[in-house]
């Protein structure tokens, strides 16, 4: 576990890709969980699950066999936020039809972890393994949860640096939607020698009259005050 604390701490968010952090996370998990053989990333959102990364082809097999049903053991437990494990998919009744079919891709045994995240869960680490009993240690269980929690701090960090780049786009939207406003008022002000809060008050009966945007309004009256004269 220590070797495997090293190697999460050690991991770099900032200026990355999620599909990047993602894909080196599962490699950690492929080396530290006992038993695991192949590793996966499974992300639900609403009634959508995707697999954002793996290591290894069988576990995108597995992944890919539960998301044509739409249920199995990675999807259960991420939607619940419960550890499932699978010893043995020869004789697995849980899921009969899905352990008929993965035992193809060479999977005998599998352990899928929640994602924790703000309270919930959303999605699941899937570490998957040729050999039955894989993941009945302890260690393999505290190992997987620890890569979990990695994997869900990597997610909410790029959520979080997505909302702020869109914070910052609307801001700047806002911030041109406001410089045009002013433009049009200076304009309707020298035009119709009225002040700021009547030339504001032409541009609002303008935008409902018409069932336009303020700032369309704005555009079109400075957009025309550049225009080359007719003739």
């Amino acid at each position: 576990m220590e070797a495997l604390w090293r190697a999460l701490s050690r991991l770099r968010l900032a200026d990355r890709e999620l599909a990047d952090v993602l894909g080196e996370i599962t490699r950690l998990a492929d080396e530290h969980v006992p038993g695991a053989e192949s590793t996966s990333i499974t992300l639900l959102r609403g009634d959508t699950a995707v697999t954002a990364a793996h290591h290894g082809d069988m576990a995108l097999a597995a992944d890919e066999i539960q998301y044509e049903r739409g249920y199995g053991p990675c999807m259960d437990a991420g939607r619940g936020g419960v550890v499932l494990r699978i010893d043995d998919m020869t004789t697995e009744q849980r899921w009969p039809d899905y352990a008929a079919r993965v035992v193809g891709v060479g999977v005998r045994s599998s352990l899928s972890t929640p994602l924790p995240y703000q309270g919930s869960s959303i999605g699941a680490l899937n570490t998957y393994s040729t050999r039955p009993a894989a993941f009945v240690s302890d260690a393999s269980a505290e190992a997987a949860r620890e890569v979990a929690e990695a994997v869900a701090i990597a997610v909410a960090n790029a959520d979080a640096h997505a909302q702020l780049g869109e914070q910052a786009h609307n801001m700047q939207r806002a911030m041109e939607s406001r410089a045009v406003i002013e433009q049009a008022k200076g304009v309707l002000m020298a035009q119709r020698r009225v002040d700021a809060e009547a030339a504001f008050d032409l541009l609002r009966e303008a935008s409902q009259r018409y069932n336009r945007k303020l700032r369309d309004i704005a555009a079109g009256i400075v957009a025309s005050t550049h225009q080359p004269p007719a003739g």
